[in-house]
């Protein structure tokens, strides 16, 4: 199956030797995203750094054609558990009436020490539909 790979522009993704997204099928994988502004900085406002992963995100997604109500799994990597509510009213804005199953992990941290939060995402573009004689109707 082909896969459309998506690039950032992150250092990271050339040095390290991966994609920001790829599109695979119906399924788009969005690697985990760091809060880094175009310049490098990152804002130390925990709900600043999850918008911005988001908005990272989002735009990895429509370059394959995806949207938020695609998305069916975010995973949340938090280094300190009292940002919790911050992260999570952000993701709330963003997610709230589409409701992916989500994960939210603290961890002890992340590659710099200046991210708070990191988040990665999965989405299907056209969920798989099984008939009814698929099902043994």
């Amino acid at each position: 199956m082909p896969r459309q790979r998506v690039s950032s522009g992150s250092p990271y993704e050339k040095e390290i030797g991966f994609s920001r997204a790829i599109s695979v099928g119906d399924r788009i994988l969005v690697a985990g995203t760091a809060p880094v502004w175009d310049d490098g900085e990152v804002d130390p406002d925990p709900g600043v750094q999850a918008f911005r992963c988001l908005e990272i995100i989002l735009t990895a997604l429509a370059q394959v054609g995806g949207a938020p109500e695609h998305v069916v799994r975010t995973r949340i990597y938090l280094t300190d558990a009292s940002d919790a509510d911050a992260v999570g009213r952000v993701h709330g804005k963003v997610f709230g009436e589409v409701r992916p199953v989500a994960t939210m992990v603290v961890v002890a941290g992340l590659l710099d020490p200046r991210w708070k939060v990191e988040i990665e995402a999965e989405a299907i573009l056209e969920p798989r539909r099984k008939g009814w004689k698929a099902l043994g109707g």
